[in-house]
């Protein structure tokens, strides 16, 4: 099954590398490129690709707004968007994963592992595990966000073994981890995850790390 893939950013030297890399692959399709962050919003509608890959900084309206706009789409629901930076600016990355990001990565990416991740991310996973990412959750996400509106409610319809978990993969842990952690099969916790994704609204497990930090689930610097 072939991965439609976009890309979004307003260098055109990098969207020709991205595209002949990811073009050489026989499961991979590049079905655009956007300058723009409002290109990058009207063609994932028109061009209906699985994955994007998004640079932050863009002219007009930048990387961190079309995502938001993109995830927040019902009709794009099956989209996710895979951040691309120079990690010069570690807000903006967690920006981004606020607004929607299954994940990032920098632009000076392995070309394997830049494969491999579009892969992964078009599976419905996310790009949580690497050091880097950890050290900007802890960071930032530990930290209120203004725009954060209270959901009390939503915590509410978490279980106890739902909040646990949720706390475990806000603290880094795959399936396998968690399930290793709590003495149940990985089936059985990647059921609880699901089900937490589904009651948070978590597009996917970004978003469900997202949720445990800001809602304090979990904390910096905990992984045990």
């Amino acid at each position: 099954m072939t991965i439609r893939v976009l890309l979004a950013d307003d260098q055109a030297l990098l969207r020709a590398t991205f595209r002949l890399l990811l073009e050489a692959e026989e499961d991979i399709e590049v079905v655009g490129e956007a300058a723009t962050g409002a290109e990058a919003v009207a063609l994932a509608r028109s061009a209906r690709a699985e994955v994007i890959l998004m640079d932050i900084r863009m002219p007009g309206m930048d990387g961190i707004e079309a995502t938001r706009r993109i995830t927040g789409d019902e009709d794009l629901a099956g989209v996710r968007v895979l951040v691309l930076t120079t990690f010069d600016s570690d807000d903006l990355v967690v920006a981004a994963l606020r607004a929607g990001a299954s994940g990032f990565l920098g632009k000076g990416v392995d070309p394997g592992d830049l494969l491999a991740a579009v892969r992964v991310i078009a599976a419905g996973e996310s790009l949580l595990s690497p050091s880097a990412t950890t050290a900007l959750i802890e960071r930032f996400l530990a930290q209120p966000d203004p725009g954060t509106v209270a959901v009390a409610a939503t915590l509410a319809e978490l279980t106890g073994r739902e909040r646990e978990i949720t706390a475990l993969v806000g603290a880094g842990l795959a399936n396998n981890e968690i399930a290793d952690r709590l003495g149940i099969s990985t089936a059985t916790a990647k059921t609880h995850v699901n089900r937490a994704m589904m009651k948070t609204g978590a597009r996917d497990r970004a978003q469900l790390v997202v949720f445990a930090y800001e809602n304090g689930l979990v904390r910096a610097g905990r992984r045990d």
